[in-house]
């Protein structure tokens, strides 16, 4: 009995994906976007849909599996309605190995009438690449804008990476008997 028992803890043991959890703490300097669309929505003054594209580097890089950011480029859409707007975009990171991660987030912005800007919101892994293949996890980020487009953001959370054991190769069949 004490075999049997044994024997379903490691089998279990070894079937468990490997993951724990990890914090990350980082900051993203972003320059002005390389893309930039507007295109007015007719409803309202001050009502747009916006496109963007750019650059960012990591003046504080975030730490996952023990490689760092360096660069990545965010893309996001966003819905403003006057001084506030509503965000969406993906954050594509490229960490010190080559590796990369991906996030999806979703915030608010707060523009001030001088053209700087607040922002926050969360964000989640999507997917990551080489020694990230398996990442999962979330957040929060809090940053600031300026009037010339650049921005900045402080970003926190957690993240695991989840690896997936191989599966057993299933046993030849019998040979019938003839």
């Amino acid at each position: 009995m004490k075999k049997l028992c044994l024997t379903l803890f490691v089998a279990c043991a070894i079937a468990m994906p490997a993951s724990a959890q990890m914090k990350l703490k980082g900051t993203e300097n972003c320059s002005k976007p390389d893309t930039n669309q507007t295109a007015p929505v007719t409803d309202m003054p001050g009502h747009a849909l916006i496109l963007q594209s750019g650059a960012c580097t990591w003046s504080a890089p975030i730490e996952i599996a023990g490689l760092k950011a360096v660069t990545s480029v965010n893309v996001s859409s966003s819905d403003a309605m006057g001084m506030s707007v509503t965000q969406h975009g993906y954050d594509v990171g490229t960490m010190d190995d080559g590796d990369t991660y991906t996030a999806k987030y979703s915030g608010t912005v707060t523009m001030a009438a001088d053209g700087t800007a607040t922002d926050h919101g969360t964000w989640t892994f999507v997917g990551g690449t080489g020694k990230l293949k398996g990442l999962t996890g979330g957040g929060g980020y809090k940053g600031t804008g300026a009037a010339d487009g650049t921005s900045a953001a402080n970003v926190w959370g957690s993240y695991s990476i989840v690896k997936h054991m191989m599966k057993p190769m299933a046993k030849p069949m019998a040979k019938p008997a003839s």
